[in-house]
């Protein structure tokens, strides 16, 4: 069975970092496009960064370049979205995605249950 788990999320104050993580189970991430998405309450989901299968990472949404960095773990399941200089606009649900191309939805994508940001003072 196929799973996907964020973690990391949680509360930080405005200028602070959070790391997440993208843990995979059932399948390896590496054999997949997998993308880091994010929901704010009365928004539509918005793709913040994809890598695909060889690696190669797309364009961070103008809304978080130079801030976000996502890397792939040092084995197969995982792949990680560092989030530096947090602002409330950040504030959202983070989801990760494996799918067989990046921004494109498929019937056959994997989705975790996502992890809650809040950034506040």
């Amino acid at each position: 069975q196929v799973q996907l788990v964020e973690s990391g999320g949680g509360l930080v104050q405005p200028g602070g970092s959070l790391r997440l993580s993208c843990a995979a189970s059932g399948l390896f991430l590496s054999n997949y496009a997998v993308s880091w998405y994010r929901q704010a309450p009365g928004k539509e989901r918005a793709l913040v960064v994809c890598t695909d299968n060889s690696g190669r990472i797309s364009d961070y949404a103008d809304f978080v370049k130079g801030r976000f960095s996502m890397s792939r773990g040092n084995t197969a399941h995982t792949v990680y979205l560092q989030m530096d200089n947090l602002t409330p606009e950040d504030t959202a649900m983070y989801y990760c995605k494996a799918g067989r191309w990046c921004g494109v939805f498929h019937s056959s994508d994997y989705w975790g249950q996502g992890t809650q940001v809040t950034v506040s003072s």
